[in-house]
C-alpha cells in the first residue's frame, strides 16, 4: 500500500491549531504560545506552509528574514529588520509518521529559494532535539562563539546556532 500523497501549502490562520498541537507535540521542552505562531504568519506569510496530507496537517515550516547572529528568544513576538541579513528558520516541525518522506527536504529547498529570491546570503537556525545531524545534511554548519552559547541559553543545552551559506553556487 502506498502512502497517501502530501504537499506543503501556504500556512493560513486556520492552521494554526493544528500547528500548534503539532509544535507541543514535536517540541514539548519548548513551548510557544498561539500569538507566536500567528505572529510569524503576519510578518512573512510566504515563509510559513503546512505539510498536507489527505488526513490532516502532519508538519509545518516557520521562516523569516532576520539579522544575522540574533537568533530570537523562544516565545516571543517580532518585528521584521528594515535591512535582514539572514533568512532564518524559525521551526521545521514533522509528525514522526511523515520522517523519512523526504518533505524536510523539500521545506529546507523552499526557503533556501525564498532567502535566495531576496538575496540574503545565508540562512540560519537554532537546532535542537539532537537534530545536529539533519541539518549538516542540508549543509548547514555550527557557528560557535561565547556570545551565541549565551543567546542559546533558552534552548537547552544542546542547542546549536547553525549556518548555511547561499553565495556560492550550486554545482548540481
Amino acid at each position: 500500500m502506498t502512502a497517501a500523497p502530501m504537499k506543503w501549502r501556504i500556512m493560513t490562520e486556520a492552521d494554526l491549531p493544528s500547528v500548534l498541537a503539532i509544535a507541543d507535540a514535536v517540541h514539548p521542552d519548548f513551548p510557544e504560545d498561539e500569538v507566536v505562531f500567528a505572529n510569524r504568519l503576519a510578518l512573512n506569510p510566504g515563509g510559513c506552509a503546512v505539510l498536507e496530507a489527505q488526513d490532516g496537517i502532519k508538519g509545518y515550516l516557520i521562516s523569516h528574514p532576520w539579522q544575522f547572529r540574533e537568533p530570537p528568544s523562544l516565545n516571543s513576538l517580532l518585528t521584521i529588520p528594515a535591512a535582514p541579513s539572514t533568512f532564518y528558520i524559525h521551526d521545521l516541525a514533522l509528525l514522526p509518521e511523515t520522517r523519512r518522506s523526504g518533505a524536510a527536504t523539500v521545506a529546507v529547498d523552499m526557503v533556501a529559494a525564498r532567502a535566495r529570491l531576496m538575496q540574503l546570503p545565508n540562512m540560519t537556525l537554532v537546532a535542537v532535539n539532537n537534530s545536529v545531524h539533519f541539518w549538516q545534511r542540508h549543509d548547514f554548519t555550527i557557528m560557535r562563539d561565547s556570545e551565541l552559547d549565551q543567546k542559546l541559553q533558552s534552548y537547552g543545552d544542546n542547542a546549536r546556532f547553525m549556518v548555511r551559506d547561499l553565495t556560492q553556487k550550486d554545482l548540481s
